[in-house]
């Protein structure tokens, strides 16, 4: 499975970079497949451990604010392994016959 997700302080201010990265930290920590972007964090693997890296991301946002904010998406799909990168290189692979 792939989770996308989001996890933010909320009543820090605007300047929370310092907190995404305490949550970034855990999933790369993690040794799981793993991206992230502007907008959310990628994590691949089996529901359990997938779901742990998530729980002890906000935790690590949780532990220096009072509030966090959680956002988060799931492509279950049973049997498929790096989904993060063969998604993407099908999207390309298809950008790349238009031309």
């Amino acid at each position: 499975m792939i989770v996308a997700f989001s996890v933010s302080p909320l009543g820090v201010g605007e300047d929370v970079g310092a907190y995404v990265a305490d949550a970034v930290r855990v999933v790369r920590e993690s040794g799981l497949p793993n991206r992230t972007d502007a907008m959310f964090t990628s994590v691949e693997g089996e529901w359990d451990e997938v779901m742990d890296v998530v729980k002890r991301a906000v935790a690590a946002v949780e532990a220096r604010c009072g509030r966090v904010s959680l956002v988060l998406k799931a492509d279950i799909r049973p049997g498929v392994t790096d989904g993060l990168t063969s998604k993407v290189e099908t999207v390309e692979r298809y950008l790349t016959q238009e031309g």
